[in-house]
């Protein structure tokens, strides 16, 4: 089971897995500065932003995981 999905909220997941700053990052997204974000989920942000969520929750899990080896 996926760590993360489109339905997570973004400070929350970001509080559980620092790692993924990054992603949101490479994807050009300053989520975590926005206010938004404290009651936003994923996929209600990449949305908002036009970004495919399935790949950007596809690329936050492959983090997390690759983190954790």
């Amino acid at each position: 089971m996926p760590a993360i999905t489109k339905d997570t909220g973004i400070i929350a997941a970001v509080q559980k897995y620092p790692q993924i700053v990054q992603i949101f990052q490479a994807y050009g997204l300053g989520c975590i500065g926005c206010m938004a974000a404290h009651f936003e989920t994923i996929g209600e942000g990449a949305g908002a932003h036009g970004i495919d969520v399935d790949a950007l929750v596809a690329d936050l899990n492959e983090c997390i995981a690759d983190s954790n080896n």
